[in-house]
């Protein structure tokens, strides 16, 4: 594949590549550190990748708005609003499984002394 083919690959593909690394970003801090909190923001980078990876799926260029108000606009040309409401509904959730985690890490620290996995593991019985 010559320079030009992966500059063309680049600019088509720049939310899916994005997406992607913020994926592996994540999952990546998830598997690897043992500090409670650096895992809860793991799993929020995860979850921000997949969030753009919902929307990079439905979306179009120069893409309109799905409302049929012109009958000489096709369908073909239009955004899928699907994904766009499957994100703002994992958005919701995620702060709510954000702030639980949160809150028990506070609760986990308090008992413990420690966000350490390894330790709180270790103390555990």
């Amino acid at each position: 594949m010559d320079i030009q083919g992966v500059i063309h690959f680049m600019q088509n593909y720049t939310y899916y590549i994005g997406a992607f690394g913020l994926i592996f970003i994540g999952l990546f801090i998830m598997l690897v550190k043992r500090n409670l909190i650096k895992v809860i923001l793991g799993l929020s980078i995860l979850e921000t990748g997949v969030n753009l990876f919902l929307v990079s799926v439905g979306y179009i260029s120069k893409g309109t708005a799905p409302i049929f108000s012109n009958a000489s606009i096709e369908g073909k040309s239009m955004v899928d609003p699907v994904p766009q409401a499957l994100v703002l509904t994992a958005i919701v959730i995620g702060v709510a499984v954000l702030a639980l985690a949160l809150s028990l890490a506070v609760r986990l620290y308090q008992h413990y002394g420690t966000l350490d996995l390894r330790q709180i593991r270790e103390q555990r019985w």
